[in-house]
């Protein structure tokens, strides 16, 4: 009678089924949205500043000394940000980043005007924002439109500088097409929370590549807001079987 799914969205649920038969797809948008724009912008400082292999610098015992360039990464404030998507997340990386006086630019199917108002972001066609943003965040959902989204032509496009931040699925990127990107120094380095099938194994390609700051998709995941995603699962499961209607869902 019901699924309730824990993530805001339905790709991996068969919906024409579901409608087919009367099941009610749930899902839980809206409480994962502050912890999300968290993780995403730490993955984008991590992936800018080099966190993870700094850390693994003095674990791996290879501190032995001081340099002027010794594992210099890029700045954050005051650089582009450039986000795909600007739904909820979106806009909750968006004020992050105008904390860090970034300049922000968007592509989404329609214009946002209030996130336009609220955070000065301007509105970009894809390939603009591609030219123009020294971090590419993508969290558009991934449909049959954004399926590849980003290809060898979208990294083409891109700054040899930039950073691309993928923390929404992941196969809303086409793998070889970034793998190689990142290899011929097209783009600088990735961060990655999300790939196109998961869990990844230690040998996989982009997860070797030192540029690359990777997640094991913990986009969501604190306790706070896991246990706040559990709840509306329940809530919704209980509502729909007491032939009500769910407090989210299609």
């Amino acid at each position: 009678k019901v699924v309730a799914n824990l993530a805001v969205g339905y790709d991996n649920i068969d919906v024409e089924a579901a409608k087919k038969h009367r099941v009610i797809c749930c899902n839980t948008p809206g409480v994962l949205t502050e912890s999300t724009a968290d993780l995403t912008f730490a993955l984008l400082m991590a992936s800018a500043r080099r966190i993870v292999k700094a850390s693994d610098w003095i674990r791996q015992g290879k501190w032995t000394g001081w340099g002027p360039l010794l594992l210099a990464g890029a700045d954050v404030h005051h650089k582009t940000i450039g986000i795909v998507g600007m739904g909820s997340i979106g806009q909750a990386v968006a004020r992050r980043a105008k904390g860090f006086g970034m300049k922000i630019l968007y592509h989404n199917r329609t214009r946002n005007p209030e996130a336009e108002a609220e955070l000065g972001a301007s509105y970009l066609s894809f390939g603009e924002l591609l030219e123009q943003a020294d971090f590419v965040v993508c969290l558009t959902p991934l449909t049959l439109e954004t399926k590849h989204l980003f290809n060898r032509s979208a990294f083409k496009k891109m700054k040899r500088s930039a950073i691309f931040i993928n923390v929404s699925r992941g196969q809303v990127v086409n793998e070889d097409d970034l793998y190689e990107a990142l290899v011929e120094k097209d783009i600088a380095g990735a961060g990655l929370d999300v790939f196109a099938e998961e869990p990844v194994q230690q040998d996989h390609p982009l997860a070797s590549l030192p540029q690359v700051t990777a997640l094991p998709h913990i986009g969501s995941a604190t306790v706070e807001t896991r246990e706040a995603m559990m709840r509306l699962c329940a809530e919704n499961i209980a509502l729909v079987l007491g032939g009500k209607p769910a407090k989210t869902g299609i």
